[in-house]
């Protein structure tokens, strides 16, 4: 077989080359990709991928575009740019479409056709009709109650929150907690990123997952982050009561991905990892308002009976109104300082004494005053004394219940306060956790004060300020005060 010449190739041919319709398949549709905010290199690659289809792709700007194609920019900003280049207003407008237009023509081989949610200019149009939302900055400055109108965002955002802070990427962890609270305090649902536009906390990245699930109904990123079989042994075996994100990744190197692996690989586990495996299903099964309020009904038994006078406090999600959490919280205090002395030790023996503690763990208070104001570590966990028990709720405590089993495990923690840290503590330990975060975050950006669970201390001043309130916190950090049933960021 005779090898192929070479065809030479003259000036006129260049000049095909270079005729953006020459040779395409469908020479009435003009394309321009607008690369702001879509970026340089993803622009070129989708530029080449319609080319590759038949699609005529230019890379400048003409007269001649029919479509103007963008990726996470509404309407109002693509007219801003054509303005900006002086277009002529008496010339028809071209299509200004979303990138998923141009994204499904390429799967489909042609130009499909253009739905309303491809239309960037219908977003303007709309806009008067659309709910546009507002929110403030800080989560503290928000008022978020347990109605939430957005949920299928807000557990889509939260999900892949969750899967950065098991990967310890904590900073990544806190953007997508950030954007989710947004999304839960708004009045009602989000319908277009239009809506959306100017709200802080959600950053490129919340939004293209949010963009997702508005035009498809889900995000691959997130179905796929919740089918990934490291994230479901994270969640498995951070699921065990003791075992914190580095070990389960240790064990998880080790091939160990399930609850079965870990009773066989013979790993020497600790008091509370033993505890945690033993109890696992009832401990990761959420506790009932109800069994929360029968414990309760206990811990104040064993207070009283100890230490009349002394107080006790349900406190994080079930005082912001929660009907289910994963553990019980109690804040315990007494009217007279120093009187709360020595009572951790009175009622957990109380408890003991009577059955009620599978598994307990008591740790001192370690906080000083003159050092942990101006000087505060970084770790933002408070120094009171502690005790972290498995409690074991007898069916006779639970109301309603149907089960066979005599009894069932329930995670419950004490802790003990001063009256004068007493204000501090409950809000504190009241949540949620985002919410305490961003109190201390507007405290140091905007108060240049230190705000933990024992104090508030003015940097400027050199001073604490003192509170036996909440309302009176929230009025040293120049904040309106939030009642607990609207702290659930």
């Amino acid at each position: 077989m005779l090898p192929l010449k070479r065809r030479r190739v003259s000036s006129s041919d260049f000049g095909h080359r270079n005729d953006p319709t020459a040779g395409n398949t469908f020479p009435q549709f003009v394309f321009f990709l607008l690369e702001r905010k879509m970026g340089a290199s993803r622009r070129t690659f989708l530029s080449q991928l319609g080319r590759r289809k038949g699609f005529t792709v230019q890379e400048a700007f003409s007269e001649n575009v029919t479509h103007i194609i963008s990726e996470n920019n509404s309407g109002e900003d693509v007219m801003a740019w054509l303005d900006s280049r002086g277009r002529d207003k008496d010339r028809t407008l071209p299509h200004l479409l979303d990138v998923s237009w141009y994204t499904e023509s390429i799967r489909a081989g042609r130009p499909v056709q253009i739905l309303d949610r491809h239309k960037l200019q219908e977003h303007q149009a709309a806009a008067a009709e659309v709910q546009m939302f507002s929110v403030p900055s800080y989560a503290c400055q928000r008022r978020t109650t347990l109605e939430n109108h957005n949920a299928v965002l807000t557990d889509a955002l939260s999900l892949l929150a969750e899967n950065a802070e098991l990967s310890d990427q904590e900073g990544r962890g806190v953007a997508f907690r950030r954007a989710a609270a947004v999304l839960k305090a708004l009045p009602g649902p989000v319908t277009g990123l239009t809506q959306l536009r100017g709200l802080p906390c959600l950053g490129e990245h919340s939004l293209r997952v949010i963009k997702d699930i508005l035009e498809n109904g889900a995000s691959d990123e997130v179905e796929s982050t919740r089918q990934s079989e490291h994230f479901k042994a994270l969640k498995v075996l951070t699921g065990i009561f003791g075992v914190g994100p580095k070990t389960a990744e240790r064990w998880i190197r080790e091939g160990i991905h399930s609850l079965i692996q870990l009773r066989e690989s013979g790993h020497t586990l600790n008091r509370a990892q033993q505890a945690g495996l033993l109890h696992y299903d009832d401990l990761n099964r959420p506790v009932t308002r109800a069994e929360a309020d029968a414990i309760t009904e206990v811990v104040v038994r064993a207070v009283v009976a100890v230490a009349p006078g002394a107080e006790v406090t349900l406190t994080g999600g079930f005082r912001r109104g929660k009907l289910t959490g994963h553990d019980v919280d109690f804040l315990i205090t007494h009217p007279e300082e120093g009187r709360e002395e020595g009572l951790m030790s009175k009622v957990v023996s109380w408890l003991r004494s009577q059955g009620f503690l599978l598994y307990e763990k008591t740790t001192r208070n370690s906080y000083l005053e003159s050092t942990e104001g101006p000087a505060r570590p970084a770790s933002n966990m408070d120094r009171f004394e502690r005790c972290l028990t498995i409690f074991k709720l007898d069916e006779d405590q639970r109301p309603g219940s149907e089960e066979t089993k005599l009894w069932r495990a329930v995670r419950v923690d004490l802790v003990v306060s001063p009256i004068s840290q007493f204000a501090f503590a409950l809000l504190g330990w009241t949540g949620s956790k985002l919410f305490e975060r961003e109190l201390r975050r507007w405290a140091g950006h905007e108060k240049a004060m230190s705000l933990s669970s024992h104090a508030l201390y003015d940097n400027n001043q050199s001073r604490y300020h003192r509170a036996t309130s909440e309302e009176e916190i929230f009025a040293h950090l120049g904040l309106e005060f939030v009642p607990p049933s609207e702290r659930n960021a």
